[in-house]
């Protein structure tokens, strides 16, 4: 059963649609960019995302985005967020236009 990363977040007032929508590019790239580091082929198994639809609630917190990955297992997750180069190289790019973020991860099923 794989494991599912939820990010949801918002961009700093200041970041302009074109920094919005690269940041948002580079985000769903990640399902090709991050390699396993002992097949170096691509382990994210699905990568979904895009902007907020919701019509209560949220305001308080301005989250507009939202994106969707899996893994195989925990051990591929825990890679992509300690360890993956892309990932990193990912953050640390977009840590002056991302404003909020919040995680949540799950088991389909398990609750």
């Amino acid at each position: 059963m794989g494991v599912y990363h939820v990010v949801m977040l918002s961009f700093k007032p200041l970041a302009t649609p074109e920094e919005v929508q690269d940041t948002c590019n580079r985000m769903m790239a990640l399902k090709y960019n991050c390699l396993h580091p002992e097949t170096s082929e691509p382990y994210l198994k699905m990568a979904i995302g895009g902007a907020d639809t919701a019509m209560l609630g949220n305001a308080e917190e301005r989250i507009t985005h939202a994106f969707v990955s899996e893994f195989e297992n925990d051990g591929d997750r825990t890679y992509y967020l300690e360890k993956d180069p892309a990932y990193a190289a990912f953050l640390e790019d977009t840590k002056g236009i991302i404003e909020t973020t919040r995680t949540v991860d799950f088991r389909d099923g398990v609750f």
